[in-house]
């Protein structure tokens, strides 16, 4: 190292002190509460948000699949398939009804 002149050395300890400060202040807000808790926050709001995700896309697969089950590429609806669906619905929905009132009684 060439000799420096005692101004040069002030000049970097100044220098580096602040970058050690700078460190120490990052340091310290990386590991106060309130930013460990906002980072907590955002990564269980994160997963909440990906589960949704995959959640809206499985729902939405699932009504596909069973729309193209019951309607034709053209839009009309395949009767051979929807009125034994209707008949089940109203079936077991007059069961349930029936069942309902005789608990009332």
């Amino acid at each position: 190292m060439p000799d420096r002149t005692p101004a040069q050395i002030e000049a970097d300890i100044v220098r580096r002190r602040e970058q050690l400060a700078a460190t120490l202040d990052e340091i310290a807000v990386r590991v106060h509460p309130k930013t460990i808790a906002d980072g907590a926050k955002a990564r269980a709001a994160a997963a909440v948000d990906r589960t949704a995700g995959r959640a809206y896309l499985a729902a939405n697969r699932a009504v596909g699949s069973v729309r193209d089950q019951l309607v034709t590429e053209d839009g009309a609806p395949r009767l051979a398939r929807v009125v034994p669906l209707a008949l089940v619905t109203v079936a077991v929905a007059g069961l349930y009804f029936s069942s309902s009132r005789r608990r009332h009684r």
